[in-house]
């Protein structure tokens, strides 16, 4: 069937619904008529709550399913512990910060803007320490960027584990982030002292308790990263680092360091924790593989998911998911309903910052049939996303990290979605 004549379907097929739903409101001798056309409905019978009811605006009760979750498994304690935005239930691309996925390693700390201090030092011409205030007096920018955390999907990798799409991919934001380029504060600090920058790095640290830190290539440190205070127009959350952050786009969540203090120019890697035993990944062979930072390109079916079935039967259906890729832009997202073997393109949202999430949708016919769903994004490099058996040819099944596989959602006749392996 062809785009119009599909259109030309789609909208008999709603202007018919639509009639149905009419002929019951005028008085259908089965139904009677719909009490919720004509009758006086009490929202409608008195004034409601005035301008000052909530002064910072709350989601109505009615949405009040739409939270973040945790496993309480996952982790023996939630200081040290993640949970996941419910991408289920969100559409187009920005997060809430509400919404907005957590991982702490010590807790989140509360810290005020009047003691934030932010310390550059190490091979730089003059040490500084810069207070809020002297952060918010340098030129800012504004960028969409998707947050990932490295573990995202690791679950997946020894098989469907987590029944909901919050779970197997709710490990992921995407704000607009406001504050000042790391590059305007490394040359504010000067760099000749470090000499040739092609073979330095940054060691970025947090004042957290854990005093989680990452080191960072010179080169993606002068590039793209931000220091950040704000997300969506207002401040940063406890949660996601307020008052001051990292931003490292495209990069693996743990290196968008949160409460950032220092800022050290080094001649190579610290080696910490955080960039040996944890965030690497662990091939067949039992050797690790360092400094994968970059996300790969992936996406994921959001809407019919397991936390999202389908409930109006057959016929017309919005097919919808993310995408994104640490690499740039995402070019393609193409949809199979048979588990892979035929696949359709589907249409993208409006696209934004490279390295932002890209919303997909697939406009189409569902018969009622058992489905096999999945989706298979592409970005500007030419990466395709491949499925887990081809990242298990590469590395195993002993990794956790930066699992970037097909998804598979089987829906049965009910419109139910359930977590399945389709290699």
């Amino acid at each position: 069937m062809d785009d119009d004549l599909k259109s030309t379907t789609r909208r008999a097929f709603l202007r018919g619904s639509a009639a149905a739903v009419a002929g019951t409101a005028a008085g259908a001798a089965a139904a009677g008529p719909d009490p919720l056309i004509t009758e006086l409905q009490d929202w409608a019978s008195a004034t409601g709550e005035g301008v000052d009811a909530t002064p910072y605006g709350l989601p109505i009760e009615f949405e009040g399913d739409v939270i973040r979750r945790n496993v309480p498994w996952l982790t023996a304690d939630p200081i040290s512990s993640i949970n996941f935005t419910p991408i289920h239930a969100l559409d187009g691309t920005i997060t809430p910060q509400g919404c907005a996925f957590e991982r702490h390693h010590s807790g989140a700390i509360e810290l005020r803007k009047d003691d934030y201090r932010l310390m550059i030092n190490g091979l730089v011409d003059t040490p500084l320490v810069f207070s809020y205030a002297d952060l918010e007096r340098f030129p800012r920018e504004n960028h969409v960027y998707f947050c990932e955390c490295a573990a995202n999907t690791g679950m997946e990798w020894a098989g469907a584990q987590l029944n909901g799409v919050q779970f197997t991919h709710g490990m992921i934001h995407n704000m607009e982030y406001t504050g000042v380029p790391l590059s305007t504060l490394l040359a504010e600090a000067g760099l000749d002292t470090a000499g040739d920058l092609a073979d330095k790095w940054v060691y970025v640290e947090g004042a957290d308790a854990s005093s989680n830190g990452r080191s960072i290539p010179m080169e993606k440190a002068l590039d793209d990263c931000l220091v950040a205070f704000k997300a969506n127009g207002e401040a940063l959350r406890k949660e996601h680092g307020y008052p001051v952050r990292l931003v490292v786009p495209g990069w693996e969540g743990n290196m968008w360091v949160k409460w950032m203090r220092r800022i050290e120019v080094m001649d190579g890697p610290v080696e910490s924790r955080e960039e040996t035993s944890k965030y690497t990944d662990v091939l067949e062979n039992g050797v690790a593989r360092k400094w994968t930072w970059v996300m790969d390109a992936k996406s994921v079916i959001t809407s019919p998911s397991p936390q999202s079935p389908i409930t109006h039967g057959p016929g017309p259906m919005i097919i919808s998911g993310l995408a994104w890729s640490g690499h740039g832009q995402i070019t393609r997202v193409d949809v199979s309903k048979d588990g892979g073997m035929t696949w359709e393109t589907a249409r993208l949202g409006k696209q934004g910052d490279s390295k932002a999430l890209t919303r997909f949708y697939l406009d189409t016919e569902w018969n009622g049939e058992d489905m096999l769903l999945q989706a298979r994004a592409m970005d500007e490099t030419g990466y395709v996303q491949p499925t887990k058996a081809q990242l298990r040819e590469v590395r195993g099944e002993n990794s956790i990290y930066h699992n970037n596989c097909i998804q598979t959602w089987y829906v049965n006749a009910q419109g139910i979605a359930e977590n399945v392996e389709v290699s």
